[in-house]
């Protein structure tokens, strides 16, 4: 039985973060934690990295007696700049470059826009892997008016910010520049506007897309919007936000963070949260990063569908943040199923390790459930090896049911029915798509044509024989193989003279599965009636 690891002092980035946050922002009750993401096309698995460190942080938090606010920030009022290559109605899409992504519609029809699309998508697949966040929707921030201090604030220290701005920069902002960016009234667009002046609570601007010249009064406008680099600062300010991590593209001198921590300060009289480096993950196999706008992209459900939702928080907490790495859909699959399957065997004990090793795995474990509670099952959940699943499920020709029928005894209550059932859809869904030809077969329905000489023929007789007469005495793999090897010798066989053959008969393939294993999975009758 698994204890829960409260006594052991941190040992895992989260839990020293959470520290730090106590450390630096002050003891208090209650924290903010904040992230976010522009929903200008399918939000992808290299997004979810961001996600998941708050989560883990949150409940690192949580673990110390703290209330946590997390809020995720939907930059829905960003401008939709370019066509995803694996959207629907690319034309019609065409139409609302340039407007805010919340005014684009949803090429498939199901949502009110095409930002609520890929908002709803990401929020139910975060779900299914245990996060739950407060969603903030920056369309309906902005357009309540809720922004609107915030916005007169930048505009009234529009200095302040260029020189922060200009110190990083090769070329000087314009003279005219102003913080912030206008959607044109007619054509609700904001890439080519120009003259945007501001005195006396009002907004003057020039569109060149469509020469209208409008005015906004920032007291009541829906129109106006604070660009991501001031954007950003602001609603640290106005939601108070003490933690919030961000990509090494976000990371670097003089890029988003470092001037927002200046910013906050000297324009918002607040100060920048704290704050952690996380780096990229990809998809071993998939080549190049992920992108929303090329559609070169893995989304959290398609990661679901080769992991269960255990296993997926459980990848990202066995890395350190700062710390790239890769999510194998290859051959990979197995060994990381292995090496968690290991990891839970060291958290209950059934394995051995030193006991920082242990730690560890017990807190990576922990972190890894699904329920926000980080509360570990009593006992130790069923483990059906993942590369003998495949062979099971194969042999009973993908029937789940059917496969079932060899774990029956070893499945104890909900959680192992959970774990075999999601384990096993996971297995098929990777033998169809990912898996190495090599490693797939199907059992014969009936007997292939071979032509076997006069040593082999005998061998198929003795092994029939053998099969027929022993099998209730056989009790281990290691048991058939002794025996196999034993008929081997009699009739003076190698055994590449004979095992090809057999797996001919078997799966009309040259290799395959470990023989005897395989022949006492197939089962004596089934092995029997291919047999010449």
């Amino acid at each position: 039985m698994a204890e829960k690891n409260n006594n052991a002092g941190p040992v895992h980035w989260a839990d020293f973060t959470a520290d730090r946050i106590i450390k630096q922002i002050g003891d208090k009750e209650s924290y903010v934690l904040a992230s976010g993401i522009t929903p200008s096309g399918v939000v992808h698995f290299g997004n979810f990295r961001e996600t998941i460190t708050v989560d883990f942080v949150a409940r690192a938090l949580r673990k110390r007696g703290k209330k946590v606010r997390f809020i995720f920030s939907w930059d829905d009022y960003d401008t939709f700049r370019k066509v995803p290559l694996n959207m629907p109605k690319q034309d019609e899409l065409k139409k609302y470059l340039y407007q805010p992504i919340v005014d684009t519609p949803d090429p498939y029809g199901e949502h009110e826009s095409y930002a609520s699309h890929q908002e709803k998508a990401y929020e139910a697949q975060v779900k299914k892997v245990g996060v739950e966040v407060e969603p903030i929707y920056q369309a309906h921030q902005y357009r309540a008016g809720t922004y609107k201090e915030g916005i007169k604030k930048a505009l009234e220290n529009r200095d302040v910010i260029a020189s922060i701005l200009n110190e990083h920069r090769t070329t000087p902002l314009a003279a005219d520049w102003q913080p912030v960016s206008v959607y044109c009234e007619k054509c609700n667009t904001d890439h080519d506007i120009k003259n945007i002046k501001f005195a006396s609570d009002a907004i003057t601007y020039d569109c060149s897309a469509c020469g209208h010249s409008g005015s906004e009064d920032l007291n009541d406008t829906s129109r106006v919007k604070l660009p991501w680099r001031i954007d950003w600062p602001m609603r640290w300010a106005f939601e108070k936000v003490d933690f919030e991590p961000g990509g090494k593209d976000h990371s670097s001198q003089g890029g988003s963070f470092s001037t927002a921590k200046e910013i906050v300060k000297a324009v918002y009289d607040w100060q920048a949260p704290v704050y952690l480096q996380y780096d990229f993950v990809s998809i071993k196999g998939a080549g190049g990063k992920m992108s929303s706008s090329t559609g070169n992209i893995i989304t959290v459900n398609d990661v679901l569908k080769v992991y269960e939702p255990e296993m997926v928080r459980w990848i990202f907490a066995s890395y350190k943040s700062n710390v790239d790495f890769s999510v194998s859909f290859d051959l990979d699959v197995i060994k990381t199923y292995e090496d968690y399957d290991r990891q839970e065997r060291l958290v209950y004990g059934l394995e051995q390790g030193n006991e920082k090793k242990v730690n560890m795995a017990k807190r990576v474990y922990e972190i890894s459930q699904i329920n926000s509670d980080d509360v570990i099952p009593s006992e130790m959940p069923f483990q059906p090896s993942f590369r003998h699943l495949c062979n099971i499920l194969q042999i009973n020709d993908g029937e789940i049911a059917k496969a079932r029928e060899a774990y029956a005894s070893e499945i104890k209550n909900e959680r192992d029915e959970r774990r075999f059932n999601e384990r096993s859809e996971r297995a098929l869904f990777w033998l169809e798509n990912y898996a190495p030809e090599d490693f797939k077969f199907q059992i014969n329905k009936g007997t292939p044509e071979i032509k076997p000489d006069e040593k082999q023929g005998q061998y198929l007789t003795g092994l029939k024989e053998l099969l027929g007469a022993e099998w209730d005495n056989i009790a281990t793999d290691k048991d058939l193989h002794e025996k196999m090897y034993e008929l081997l010798h009699k009739i003076e066989l190698e055994p590449k003279e004979v095992f090809p053959m057999m797996y001919n008969i078997l799966i009309s393939r040259e290799k395959g599965p470990k023989l005897a294993g395989f022949i006492r999975t197939i089962g004596k009758e089934r092995v029997i009636s291919l047999l010449p």
